[in-house]
Order: C-alpha cells, then structure tokens, then sequence
C-alpha cells in the first residue's frame, strides 16, 4: 500500500533536493552579488559626483546656483567634498532633508563588510541620507565625498534582487525538471523494474522464468541485480529440490513401514531359530537376531527421520571396544579379506552413550570407508581407535582410501548432498552428524587427502552427569 503520495517517492524527494539545493546554490550567488551591485552603484554616484565638481572647479565664477542644483540633481546627490592636495573642499552644496545617520567608506571595504551594509540596507525600510566615502577616478584627487538619499539604492537593489531570485527560481525549475527526468529514466525506472521482477518472483518462487535478468546500465543497480538474480536461481532450486525430497521422503516412509513389517516377521523366525541345538546355529543366531533388531530400528528411525525428528539416546555405560568389534564384524571386516581393521581401543575404556546410534554412526562411516577402498581395488585398512580427555571421549574412523572428491567435502553433513560414492545419496553422514549432535557432540573430517580419510568424533563427558 502506498503511502504519503508523491512527496515519499524517491523522485519526489530526489526533485524537492534537487530544488533545494539549486536554489541554495543561488542564494549563495546572490548574497556576493546583491553586495557587489550596491558598491557598483554607489561607485557610480561618486562618478556622477566628480564629474559634476570637475564642472564646477572648471568654471567656478560661470555656475549659477540654479546650474549647480541641476549638477546635483543630475548626480543625485547633495552635496560633493573633494579633497585635492591635501586641502578638503566642499564643491557643491544643497540643504540636507534631515541630518546623515551613516557613513561608509568604500576605500577600504573587505567582502564581509560589504555584504553587512548591503543587507543592512535591505532590511532597513525608512528614508535615510548616508555619506558615502570614495577615492576620485582617473586620480582627480585624495577622495571624493557625498551624501545621497538611501531610497534609490534600496530600491535598485530589490529590483536587481528580485530579477536575480526569479532567474535563480526558473534555473532551479528547469534544472530540477530535466535531473526528475533523468533519475526517472536511469534510477527510478531500473528499480521499479527491480521491485516488479521481486513482487512478480514471490507470487511463483519456484518458476525459472521470473527470475530476474540483469540488464540494468548503473554499476550499483547491476550489482543489485545480480546479487538477486542468484539468490532467486539458489531459491529457486532449493524450492524444487525439497519439492523432490518431500516427495521421496514420502515414498522412503512408505518402503521403510513395510519393511518394518517384514524385518518383524523375521525376527520372529530368527527368535526361534536361537533355540536351536545345532551349536553352530545357537552361535550365529544372536548375532541374526540382532542384526533384525538394529534392522527394524532402523527402519524405525527412518519413519522418524521423514517426520523431521530423531528419537533422543538413551545413555549408558558402554564398553567401546567391544562396540567396535561388533561394527567390524557386522560390516564383514572381522576376517582375512582385501581389507583390514585394525582397532586400537583400550579394554577398560568406558563411554556414556546410545549404544545402538553409536552403532549406526561408526558402521556408517566404517561402511563408507571399505566401499571407497573396494572402489580402488586395491588392499588397504580402517582403523578404529579411541581415547579421553578430561572434557570428552573421542573416536577416530581413518581408512588408507582415495580421500574424498573436493565437490563431496563442501556438503558433506548435508542430506542428500554429500554423497562421496557414486550412488551413493548422501544421507548417511547426515544421520551420523544428527545423531551425535544428539548426545551433545560433534562429528568432523579430521582429514581427506591421497593418503586417506580420518572421521572424528567428540562426545562431552559432561552428559555423564546428565544420565
């Protein structure tokens, strides 16, 4: 809605600026001008006045007092003092209407002084006979002085200064018409079409083609304009991608509620295979049995991860050796094979955390480190090691791999981003870093490079106390 009509636009204000500040330009022209025209006009009177004495000196005994009232009134003035060699003469005289109430002094007037007597001058609105001081032209004399009435020069000088004011007000119009057509042409109108393209944009984000294109001349509106352009591009994607995601991760609760079901029904044949006689059966049979488990967990956590949660761990003590014996045997590393793993946790090493999220985290990453040596085809190892600090427990996953690509490691703990295998979807390591990020830690790349990659991850003691 818009509001305070033309005057809060930005031509209107740009247009009341521009008046402003042409017209203080002129005022600050007029204020030395209206100065100078009164000390030219008064110059000019001492002109006159010389002119009319040198008649005067000239033929002294041939001037009538009717010719010499002529001489004065022809000067304008009343009387006329000339002081040559030293000796003060007053040329011409006539009665003075009423006794002089200031002098001035031209000879050695500086700018400040003059321009104060000229708006003293302005401002003052009686009739006053001033006495005015100069030196003679053409070096007739020391000086000249006359007295004259203030009327006339008062008012020249409003004359002169209104002419120069009304000059001043159809230059600031003029010169504020053109620069509004200019600002409208090359500021206004770009962001109008900015703001346009950005009204037009949030009605449909997710339409590629309201995107803006840069076109703008002005350097600073085309930075603008790019900035935007890929803002929106980024939105735009973003929009579209979770539009995607929404969708598959639908789909992913769909799958994993069925296959919940499905992993049930095994777990129930895997309870009863457990009772077997057979030795070998009985041996393999918890290890099934949990496996099932941690399946249906699993699948269970995805239903929770598509609702945008992840369940809180349930801390306890855990032996972390034998969780990573366990992670190693799960992921089929417990044998002789191409690839090794090598776990350096010490026996009596104890943690406080969810037994089964921490299960997930180091078989995912541990996962992730025998397929990416797999891909070499090539021998290589992993390796598992752990220890304390007085603040925190840390676990260290490093493998002998091909280190991860650059475009991997920019989104690596992002969902369906930082996929570092081709297939691979990306959302694994997200899961790792949510769910130690769960029990208060923090899950980072320690390194990537030929010689390998190295995974650590920080959990505070300080949720012990919290158990």
């Amino acid at each position: 809605m818009r509001r305070g009509g033309f005057v809060n636009t930005l031509s209107g204000r740009f247009l009341a600026l521009t008046v402003a500040f042409v017209m203080l330009a002129e005022v600050l022209i007029f204020v030395p001008s209206i100065a100078r025209f009164r000390a030219d006009f008064l110059t000019l009177r001492l002109e006159k006045a010389q002119i009319a004495s040198l008649a005067q000196l000239a033929a002294e005994d041939m001037v009538t007092p009717a010719l010499e009232k002529e001489l004065l009134a022809n000067a304008e003035v009343y009387n006329v003092v000339l002081r040559r060699d030293e000796v003060r003469q007053l040329v011409l005289s006539s009665p003075l209407p009423k006794p002089i109430s200031n002098t001035f002094d031209l000879r050695e007037a500086g700018p400040w002084e003059l321009i104060r007597d000229a708006f003293s001058c302005l401002l003052e609105p009686d009739d006053q006979i001033i006495r005015v001081i100069g030196y003679p032209v053409q070096s007739a004399g020391l000086l000249i002085e006359i007295t004259m009435d203030s009327k006339p020069l008062r008012s020249a000088m409003l004359d002169y200064g209104g002419r120069i004011l009304l000059l001043s007000a159809l230059i600031s119009g003029v010169t504020a018409f053109f620069l509004f057509l200019a600002v409208q042409r090359l500021i206004v109108a770009p962001i109008r079409r900015v703001v346009n393209h950005m009204t037009a944009y949030a009605e449909a984000p997710e339409d590629g083609r309201r995107v803006i294109e840069p076109t703008a001349s002005v350097v600073e509106l085309r930075d603008a304009e790019e900035a935007m352009h890929a803002m929106q591009t980024q939105l735009t994607g973003s929009l579209r991608q979770k539009e995607r995601l929404a969708q598959l991760g639908g789909a992913v609760a769909k799958i994993s509620h069925d296959l919940r079901n499905i992993l049930t029904t095994a777990q129930l044949f895997a309870d009863r295979i457990e009772g077997s006689a057979d030795p070998m059966v009985a041996r393999a049979a918890p290890k099934l049995v949990g496996s099932i488990a941690r399946a249906v967990a699993l699948c269970e956590s995805t239903l929770a991860f598509g609702k945008a949660e992840e369940a809180a761990p349930q801390l306890r003590e855990v032996a972390l050796a034998a969780l990573a014996e366990d992670v190693a045997e799960g992921e089929g590393l417990a044998g002789e094979g191409t690839v090794t793993c090598l776990i350096e946790v010490p026996e009596a090493l104890r943690i406080y955390a969810d037994y089964d999220q921490l299960f997930r985290v180091l078989s995912n990453l541990v996962r992730n480190a025998r397929q990416a040596i797999d891909a070499t085809g090539t021998e290589g190892s992993i390796e598992i090691s752990a220890g304390e600090t007085g603040a925190e427990w840390w676990i260290r996953v490093g493998d002998t791999g091909p280190g991860l690509p650059e475009k991997a490691r920019e989104h690596l703990f992002e969902a369906f981003q930082g996929g570092a295998r081709k297939g691979g979807i990306g959302l694994g390591l997200a899961i790792a870093a949510e769910l130690i990020r769960g029990h208060g830690g923090r899950l980072e790349l320690a390194r990537s490079d030929a010689d390998g990659t190295e995974f650590v991850i920080h959990l505070p003691k300080s949720i012990e106390a919290n158990t």
